[in-house]
């Protein structure tokens, strides 16, 4: 029943103002992890895409996962792309800028295996110069890659 003088409050108000807040504001940490969601999501597709080939179907098994695979690309316009997270990444080069790349990749792991990936409008000239390249330079296990037409 006491009056409260101005400026001052009563006791009762200023401890709950002081008291610690035992809840947990979620909505932070909500839309934190919806941004991170968003932007993986975006991100992941360009991380993964790289040249877009067309490759031709036939029978295939997946491919067995191994240890770290030399993709070698061949576009419909003979440029190819050579895909090296240590030599070089994805750039595009025609055939005669492939030999001194190839020897690099020879000296460092000479019995790394060669994935190449040939667009269905590539000639098949095109296709085995890279092959015979590769060779040449020293590795000798080299695949084809192709699409699997899901007839068994």
């Amino acid at each position: 029943m006491g009056a409260s003088l101005p400026g001052k409050s009563s006791g009762r108000s200023r401890r709950r103002s002081r008291a610690a807040m035992s809840d947990i504001n979620v909505t932070p940490l909500v839309d934190v992890m919806l941004v991170l969601l968003i932007v993986f999501m975006v991100a992941a597709p360009l991380l993964t895409s790289g040249i877009p080939v067309n490759l031709p179907k036939g029978a295939a098994q997946a491919l067995q996962s191994e240890e770290d695979p030399l993709w070698v690309t061949v576009t419909s316009d003979r440029r190819i792309s050579f895909k090296d997270k240590r030599v070089f990444d994805n750039e595009m080069f025609t055939l005669e800028e492939l030999a001194p790349r190839l020897a690099v990749v020879a000296q460092e792991t000479p019995d790394r295996k060669v994935l190449v990936r040939g667009d269905r409008e590539a000639t098949y000239a095109s296709i085995v110069d890279v092959l015979s390249e590769a060779r040449r330079a020293g590795l000798s296990e080299a695949k084809l890659v192709i699409e699997s037409d899901g007839r068994r």
